[in-house]
């Protein structure tokens, strides 16, 4: 069952994480809508490099944020994963579970939007978080976690990092677009880093065991030899299933 529950490493991840996001949420709330300094220097910045050009671009970005193509790559990051239909389905859910999360927190807390005078796109609901920023980094997540599973190292962490400037590209324009104060932008990243570190490992192990996979296990005791002759390593010897490549492998058959 330790595959089920985040490691200590996580922790260390999604502790401060959620501790910054129930901070600037708080601070949200005690501000009464009124937006922070740094929001404010940063909306009038954006109002004042507009240019036609830019803004299509934006326009065109921002849209791959929101409906279709994020469920799409979570979808696809279910497949690469381990190509089972139950994959992709878990994968998906983890996605709209997430956005359940987020529709629940960005009703409570209420705050508006910047002036419509201000924004080029439509946009409807409260602003924090914001939900492109959150979607696209969930989305982003998911398919960079199955990359990085199923790639070599150099290429999964290439894969994974034009995952992360797809994501950051989508909530840059809402900034832009004039739809989000940037501390909308930092609510949704804060609470996709969290739900992603809770729900990957859920994830991982639902997919090793659709391949029959079996889980990591500890054989051995302190510094003496394990059971193949070789030395343990403190706590123990880890054993457990190959390269994941080749476990994919395995499991397609011939």
């Amino acid at each position: 069952m330790s595959g089920l529950r985040p490691s200590r490493r996580a922790w260390t991840i999604v502790a401060p994480a959620a501790l910054a996001l129930a901070v600037l949420t708080a601070l949200v709330v005690a501000a009464h809508g009124v937006p922070f300094a740094m929001d404010a220097a940063v909306h009038d910045g954006a109002l004042e490099h507009r240019t036609a050009g830019t803004l299509d671009a934006a326009k065109l970005l921002t849209d791959t944020g929101t409906g279709v193509v994020p469920y799409t790559l979570a979808a696809v990051a279910g497949w690469i994963a381990c190509r089972r239909a139950q994959a992709v389905v878990a994968s998906v859910a983890v996605l709209a579970l997430g956005q359940l999360v987020r529709v629940t927190l960005r009703y409570a807390v209420d705050r508006p939007r910047p002036p419509l005078a201000d924004r080029v796109t439509d946009s409807s609901g409260p602003a924090f978080p914001s939900g492109h920023a959150t979607t696209s980094a969930l989305a982003a997540g998911l398919l960079a976690w199955a990359l990085l599973r199923v790639t070599p190292p150099l290429a999964g962490r290439l894969a994974a990092a034009c995952c992360a400037l797809w994501a950051v590209g989508v909530a840059a324009t809402r900034i832009f677009l004039g739809v989000h104060w940037p501390t909308d932008i930092i609510g949704g990243w804060l609470l996709a880093t969290c739900w992603l570190v809770l729900t990957l490992p859920v994830l991982g192990t639902f997919t090793d065991r659709l391949l029959g996979k079996p889980p990591e296990r500890v054989t051995g005791h302190g510094t003496g030899r394990g059971a193949g002759g070789g030395r343990g390593t403190g706590a123990g010897q880890r054993t457990g299933p190959a390269e994941r490549s080749d476990a994919c492998s395995a499991a397609d058959g011939p």
